[in-house]
């Protein structure tokens, strides 16, 4: 699988029991690749809190970090992340058909996810308390890097939006016409 997607296979072995020489190898790469200024970002593909550091670093230099790995991934290394993502998102079931949890019951009574969402709308919302839902997603991420929709088992933002019974949902139409629309949401009063 290596060789059919052009990836070059790196072996580094430990030099005594209990250390792990490969993580250590990755992350002096990575610092050589930081100081050549030649990137925009970083993905690191990992579940390892050892990266931690690393993806901080990146993050201080200005350079964006995504993270992928399972959902054993210490907090602290998704915490060092922009953004993080779940493998098992990425993996498929059923025929090829995208892995999809039921939603989740109840979403608009898990309070901090009640407190998270209205916090993003206040925190996106114009003068007349509307906001644009990419502005909150945006939030979202910036407060959760994991955050995922799909983790409350909804595939996008707006279902889950919905589901919380917290807000008003709005389309709109798109500058320049068209069919396109844009989502807002306001919190209910």
């Amino acid at each position: 699988m290596l060789l059919s997607h052009s990836i070059q296979p790196i072996q580094q072995f430990r030099y005594t029991v209990g250390k792990n020489a490969t993580d250590s190898a990755m992350i002096i790469d990575a610092m050589d690749l930081l100081y050549s200024q030649r990137l925009d970002g970083f993905c690191i593909v990992s579940s390892d809190s050892d990266f931690t550091r690393i993806a901080a670093r990146i993050r201080e230099s200005g350079l964006t970090v995504y993270g992928f790995g399972e959902r054993k991934t210490p907090q602290p290394f998704v915490s060092a992340c922009d953004k993080f993502i779940y493998t098992e998102f990425l993996l498929k079931k059923d025929e090829g058909k995208p892995a999809k949890d039921k939603p989740v019951a109840g979403v608009g009574k898990d309070k901090r996810l009640a407190r998270l969402l209205r916090d993003a709308v206040e925190a996106s919302s114009d003068d007349t308390g509307w906001a644009f839902l990419g502005l909150v997603g945006n939030y979202l991420v910036k407060q959760m890097p994991d955050f995922d929709a799909r983790s409350y088992g909804f595939s996008k933002l707006r279902e889950l939006v919905a589901a919380s019974n917290l807000f008003d949902i709005e389309e709109r139409p798109m500058a320049g016409g068209g069919s396109a629309k844009s989502v807002y949401v306001r919190e209910r009063g």
